[in-house]
């Protein structure tokens, strides 16, 4: 595809989503990588444009260079992005807020602290994500295990059993500083794919899957 069609593309999926308001969002492409500048009122809106842009069809990789503006008559002072942030952590069922701490600082908020699983330290960024008067935020959150290779082949074998009939010893496991997670091998399907990348996630500790499973 011409990288003038991919742009247009992601132009149209901008209209189409209700989500944010791509009016002042600039859209570029080169070989398939888009790169996005301009400015929303938003940190919702400024992932809702990326998301967009990312489900486009032919989109090998993003540039997200968007900018958070807030209205005047929005911006919310740092303590009470705070306030609001550290509510929205305790409300959430699925995060431990005591292990998590908030810092914020021109509408930046950093996220520091130690949690048991990645799906936590990312449900715990998209919680503040949501917040308004948030122009970023810097996740610096910790987990408190350390993967092993034994943990994740033991998990990628039963997720496969589950999800379909395939040979869990096609699959080759790596783990690389104790967090980094290396999958490779071949499988039928990419619902197959999937599932042992899922699998290597939910481990404890891991930090980052390199997931080089070919589909046949």
């Amino acid at each position: 595809m011409h990288d003038n069609e991919l742009r247009q593309r992601v132009i149209d999926e901008f209209e189409f989503d209700p989500g944010f308001d791509g009016a002042h969002i600039g859209v570029a492409v080169e070989n398939g990588i888009v790169m996005l500048t301009g400015h929303v009122e938003s940190c919702a809106q400024k992932l809702a444009a990326v998301s967009a842009a990312r489900r486009v069809k032919c989109v090998h990789g993003i540039a997200d260079e968007i900018e958070v503006r807030y209205p005047d008559q929005k911006k919310t002072a740092d303590d009470q992005i705070a306030r609001r942030a550290l509510n929205v952590l305790n409300w959430d069922s699925t995060l431990s807020p005591y292990d998590i701490d908030v810092t914020v600082s021109a509408g930046w908020v950093t996220l520091n602290g130690i949690v048991d699983w990645q799906f936590e330290k990312e449900a715990a960024e998209l919680c503040i994500r949501k917040l308004s008067g948030v122009v970023g935020v810097r996740n610096e959150i910790k987990l408190k295990q350390r993967a092993t290779v034994e943990d994740v082949k033991s998990k990628i074998e039963a997720a496969l059993m589950r999800h379909a009939e395939v040979e869990a010893k096609a699959i080759r496991v790596s783990v690389a500083g104790g967090d980094h997670v290396i999958l490779e091998g071949v499988v039928d399907s990419w619902d197959e794919r999937r599932a042992a990348e899922t699998a290597a996630w939910s481990a404890p500790g891991v930090m980052l899957v390199d997931d080089l499973i070919t589909v046949k």
